[in-house]
């Protein structure tokens, strides 16, 4: 019906601002609140308490100024806390899904989070990347108690003797190794510690399956060079540790040999 166009408009200049500022003041819009979303979530209160978190295969330690070291993260209640994320092996991911914080844990890369506990309790810590077999059992907990609390924890510690907790378990939580290995029986990545001292276990070595006693040098060798004999049933997947001392060690070992 109409073979030539009706309309002899070439633009519409109007139409063109509209179409080109409105999408340009939405996109503007969403840029600032997101930009200062991400700063609030990088920029650190003044006055936070520091604490270092060190992920590793697979478990999590936290080291407070002063050098106390727990496997949980204790903080005080309304008080805001900068968490330093430190990788010894692999990626990991810091996630605490209570407070909406996740962030990459990348070896050799500095990174931290900041949160604040709002009310007194215990919140779950996960690792948000996948990091290998035992990835799955990395989990550790925020706990969150008041000011007061805290500062004796703090500058005393946890009452050791009564829970039944030497400076050799102190050791095993620094170096992650409760992480892989429970103290109550439980199987995790490795077997558990619980009970082994004197018992007989079958273990692989140079491709041979042997049978031997748990003792004194079967926990050293074990601690020293966890790849020469691999409990049979469980992964290769310990790492040495060539930095401990003969009588970290030595602590370590008399910890086992007491876990009844």
């Amino acid at each position: 019906r109409s073979p030539e166009p009706t309309s002899q408009a070439s633009s519409n200049l109007r139409l063109e601002i509209v179409w080109t500022a409105l999408p340009t003041v939405l996109v503007l819009a969403m840029f600032y609140y997101g930009w200062s979303g991400y700063l609030s979530l990088r920029h650190v209160p003044p006055g936070a308490m520091e604490v270092t978190a060190v992920a590793r295969m697979w478990s999590w330690s936290f080291e407070y100024p002063g050098g106390r070291t727990s496997p949980r993260l204790y903080v005080p209640v309304g008080k805001p806390v900068r968490v330093d994320l430190v990788s010894r092996d692999v990626l990991h991911g810091f996630y605490i899904p209570a407070f909406r914080v996740k962030r990459d844990v990348v070896p050799g890369m500095k990174n931290h989070v900041w949160f604040v506990a709002p009310k007194a309790g215990s919140y779950d810590i996960f690792c948000s990347v996948y990091c290998g077999t035992g990835h799955s059992a990395m989990i550790t907990s925020v706990e969150a108690v008041p000011e007061e609390e805290f500062r004796v924890w703090l500058s005393h510690g946890e009452d050791r003797e009564a829970e039944g907790k030497g400076h050799g378990r102190e050791l095993l939580e620094k170096h992650g190794c409760l992480g892989c290995h429970s103290v109550d029986g439980s199987l995790r990545v490795g077997p558990t510690l619980k009970g082994i001292w004197g018992h007989q276990v079958a273990v692989t070595e140079d491709g041979v399956e042997r049978t031997l006693t748990v003792d004194e040098a079967y926990l050293v060798r074990s601690i020293r060079q966890p790849a020469a004999q691999v409990v049979k049933g469980f992964p290769p997947v310990m790492p040495p540790y060539p930095g401990l001392s003969d009588e970290e060690v030595e602590e370590m070992v008399e910890f086992i040999r007491e876990l009844k």
